[in-house]
């Protein structure tokens, strides 16, 4: 790793989030592209509730008033601007897209973390991939997380990511072996992570009805 190479903790969550959930190869999401929209809006909650940008009061979240540095002043300025303050779980559903997931993958590419691959098909249809570029920044978040679980202190912004991860059903693919009991101890009690599986559990209603 050299000067240059963001370490793990220079990520901010919707970053380590999506490069844990994108193959390192293929560059392709390993889940579900709603799940991946869906916990990605999760995981910008998190990083504005972490930097003390935003709170949850009650069952709304709120903007505290604090203008923190962070990538994500756009959507902080949505809730901001907001009359009426809204359910986490209603935030998740308004900031989950095509282009927030889009965003973050050009920020990484910036950052030379992942390569931006497009791809023509017939001459007129257009996919991008994002495989890896520099291993060392995912490397270091597994390192990490696997400390954590096998029971290393843990800091809020390692427990957020593993909610999120776990929300996601991800951590299964990531660490099969890890204790269940050790990630409700985790990731029980972060607000988000909880959005995050309402709004994939009222997803998934949505589809088993649509299709009966």
């Amino acid at each position: 790793m050299n000067a240059d190479t963001p370490k793990a903790a220079e990520l901010n969550l919707p970053q380590a989030f999506l490069l844990l959930a994108t193959n390192d190869t293929t560059g392709k999401p390993d889940i579900p592209v709603f799940v991946l929209r869906t916990a990605l809006a999760g995981a910008i909650l998190a990083e504005l509730d972490l930097i003390d940008a935003i709170e949850l009061q009650g069952k709304r979240v709120r903007a505290t008033g604090t203008s923190p540095a962070t990538d994500l002043q756009h959507e902080l300025e949505l809730i901001r601007g907001k009359s009426r303050p809204h359910a986490p779980k209603r935030w998740v559903s308004m900031l989950e897209g095509r282009a927030e997931v889009q965003r973050v993958y050009e920020g990484m590419a910036a950052l030379g973390i992942v390569e931006h691959v497009g791809e023509k098909h017939l001459g007129l249809f257009r996919t991008v991939r994002y495989p890896e570029k520099d291993h060392a920044p995912e490397a270091a978040l597994l390192a990490r997380i696997e400390s954590v679980l096998n029971g290393s202190p843990s800091d809020a912004r390692t427990a957020a990511l593993i909610g999120l991860l776990h929300a996601a059903g991800l951590m299964d693919k990531l660490f099969p072996g890890a204790s269940p009991a050790r990630l409700k101890e985790l990731a029980g009690d972060h607000w988000p992570s909880s959005a995050v599986r309402d709004e994939l559990r009222m997803i998934r209603l949505a589809e088993a009805e649509a299709a009966t």
